[in-house]
């Protein structure tokens, strides 16, 4: 069995010369696991078969194999995405305020790293990836712990990333993979608070409550995504249909992906028809309220059925949307407050007051006005990547890049001062 008191003194000898970096040195890191992993593309999607053939093998839902599969395409994106993050501004160092005190002492607050990411997380390989970098890029080392269905992709990926860090003459160990699969190493994972910083899981609502209820250091919770679009009277209804085709179908099985829309009564007639036989199209299905559902019954090659008493409450991730529709905007945001996740949410609208009404009331990570929900993440919002998306309030919230990986520290500097 791996003992993580280990990993945990490595990742914690490894953060300090990795905290104390340099940019280019960083950087030249990210460069060279990019460079890694095109060189092993083979490997790595021979070791993604054996994952996606066990998946299946396990009766994995489409949308899970589609978080899992890797291809060609997929590992040159990762790719772009290291080299992205390799491009952006170091934040480590960064002072961002600073003042000359009445008593002559001067402060400043200067970014510096969290220390130690333990990172868990379900069958999206490229997280391992996307974490190692944004880890290394901000001076912070890793544990992670990736789901048993994709063992074997994490771990030929794993061995890319320190290839590259020892190509850069940085620390193996600063990124570090717990390779078994027996879910009790969660748990123990969440009791190295003497090595771990802070925990970051991605995954179901029952990995975030797991982590919530055991972990002895902070938790950084989110990724849950019941995502809606709200399309007012004023609103262009044919540009509406693209956005929700886009934010529903682009990639279904993500927690930025549309689950509802909630259409003003105004518009219903006219907008509800055309996105059923749109998106029936792409192989969408549809859950709807009793006023939406005669609109979309009937249709050609429409499949439509009332929404049952948890449909509106279900982050879908895959062709599913519901559809509800509502009075006015007041109506909407009840709606959302009521079933929203905090992730992202929308008002699709030609007026801006209404635009202003619902970015102020819609308290969620993400708020978005015509456009599609899928825009959060991180490498969509120039942040090159993104380590996790936070719906929580603290210390971090929406996707997390560079800059949400770092804290800070005062330096303060006098002339042999003492306090009265």
């Amino acid at each position: 069995m791996v003992e993580l008191t280990e990993l945990g003194k490595q990742a914690r000898a490894a953060s300090r010369a990795l905290a104390l970096a340099s940019s280019e040195r960083k950087n030249r890191a990210l460069l060279a696991i990019a460079d890694c992993l095109l060189e092993n593309t083979g490997d790595v999607l021979a070791a993604n078969a054996l994952d996606l053939e066990a998946g299946r093998q396990a009766g994995l839902s489409e949308a899970l194999l589609d978080r899992l599969m890797l291809n060609e395409k997929r590992v040159r994106g990762m790719a772009a995405d290291l080299r992205a993050v390799a491009a952006l501004a170091d934040p480590v160092g960064e002072v961002f305020e600073e003042a000359d005190l009445e008593n002559g002492l001067h402060y400043r607050k200067v970014r510096v790293a969290v220390g130690v990411l333990g990172v868990i997380y379900e069958a999206r390989p490229n997280v391992t990836l996307d974490v190692s970098g944004l880890a290394i890029k901000s001076g912070n080392c890793a544990i992670l712990r990736g789901g048993s269905e994709t063992i074997h992709s994490n771990r030929a990926l794993a061995r890319v990333v320190q290839a590259g860090l020892r190509a850069a003459e940085l620390p193996g160990e600063a990124v570090q993979m717990i390779e078994e699969t027996d879910r009790k190493l969660v748990l123990e994972l969440l009791q190295l608070d003497e090595y771990v910083d802070l925990i970051i899981p991605r995954g179901g609502a029952g990995l975030h409550d797991f982590c919530r209820k055991n972990a002895r250091m902070p938790v950084i919770t989110g990724g849950i995504g019941i995502c809606h679009l709200y399309i007012d009277e004023s609103a262009d209804l044919d540009a509406a249909v693209r956005v929700i085709q886009n934010a529903k179908v682009q990639r279904p099985s993500v927690c930025n992906a549309l689950d509802t829309i909630l259409v003003h009564r105004e518009v219903a007639a006219r907008l509800l028809p055309a996105v059923a036989q749109r998106l029936a199209q792409d192989g969408v299905s549809f859950r709807a309220d009793p006023e939406a559902l005669p609109l979309m019954a009937g249709l050609p090659g429409v499949a439509v059925q009332a929404a049952g008493p948890r449909d509106f409450d279900t982050e879908w991730l895959s062709l599913v949307l519901g559809v509800k529709v509502v009075g006015g905007l007041d109506e909407a945001i009840g709606h959302i407050a009521a079933h929203s996740t905090g992730h992202s949410d929308g008002i699709l609208t030609g007026d801006a007051e209404a635009a202003r009404a619902f970015t102020a009331r819609v308290d969620s990570a993400a708020v978005y006005v015509n456009a599609s929900t899928r825009f959060t993440d991180g490498s969509q919002l120039g942040l090159g990547a993104e380590v996790a998306i936070s719906t929580q309030r603290l210390h971090a919230r929406g996707p997390m890049g560079l800059r949400e990986l770092t804290s800070y520290k005062w330096v303060i500097e006098g002339n042999y001062h003492v306090r009265p």
